[in-house]
């Protein structure tokens, strides 16, 4: 049987290569890349010119539109022509060449305005002493609430995402990744409710490349299974059988400025030296 053929953009970040090197015995990998990828095949393009980055949606299933601008949160003209323009050219490239899937790499940062609320700004400045009780969970169905360009880019795409759907029959679904490190581990209190393993967001991944065809557009929550988590990613679990085993509960940092590393099964708590204080 052949393997469906996915083309990844933005292939040489974090998460594109988790996702070939670990998947490649499920997908044929291809690469749209402004810089070369040496282990897959790809086409060194901009994704902001239409015209060339064509060639690499030749002959392919499904994209995984990883492409994105995070180095400046000001940038507005960086934002728009990689965020924006760039991802309206992944949709349409996808749609002249008969793409049956785009799954996007949104942002849990399209909700993160919450934390502009109580408890929400608690919990990502870890000011738990703060929270009293129970808070409510946000899902895909509250209202969007970006708090940088970067977040609002991703609403706009998400939005791109489900107009392509309707209007040219492409399944497009969207995952609103939470914090994925190349250490896979939060550096910063801040993280620990968004903290997303490198291991349960390659299960996402799958999940959303190898779905049904009958889903048509979807947006997805995706944080691991975190004690201070405020978004529900109770709807990936249902949809699509996404089951997180990672969590930012197993890496702690303390009042001190030290951090500490919770052990499994034994909660022992092990230091390692040369931390400086997180500022907060």
């Amino acid at each position: 049987m052949n393997k469906p053929k996915v083309l990844i953009t933005g292939a040489s970040g974090l998460i594109g290569g988790i996702t070939f090197g670990n998947l490649s015995h499920k997908y044929e990998f291809t690469a749209l890349n402004r810089s070369y990828v040496s282990e897959i095949p790809t086409l060194q393009a901009d994704i902001t010119d239409l015209d060339s980055i064509m060639p690499a949606f030749e002959n392919i299933d499904i994209v995984l539109h990883m492409s994105n601008y995070t180095k400046d949160v000001i940038n507005w003209d960086e934002h728009f022509n990689v965020g924006i323009l760039g991802t309206r050219n992944v949709y349409e490239a996808s749609r002249l060449n008969g793409v049956k899937r785009v799954v996007l790499g949104s942002t849990g940062d399209t909700m993160t305005g919450y934390e502009m609320e109580y408890p929400y700004g608690e919990l990502a400045a870890g000011e738990y002493d703060k929270v009293k009780g129970p808070w409510e969970m946000i899902t895909e169905e509250h209202p969007t609430r970006p708090k940088s360009i970067y977040g609002a880019c991703k609403v706009f795409c998400e939005a791109l995402g489900h107009f392509y759907s309707d209007r040219y029959d492409i399944s497009v679904l969207c995952i609103r990744l939470g914090g994925v490190l190349a250490e896979d581990k939060p550096n910063l209190r801040r993280q620990y409710p968004g903290f997303l393993s490198q291991q349960d967001c390659l299960q996402m991944i799958d999940l959303c490349l190898s779905a049904p065809e009958s889903i048509r557009f979807d947006v997805f929550h995706a944080s691991s299974n975190n004690k201070y988590a405020w978004r529900d990613t109770s709807r990936a679990k249902d949809i699509l059988g996404w089951n997180p085993i990672g969590s930012s509960d197993n890496h702690l940092i303390d009042d001190k400025g030290g951090w500490h590393q919770v052990l499994e099964g034994d909660q022992k708590l092990n230091r390692i030296p040369g931390m400086k204080k997180e500022i907060i």
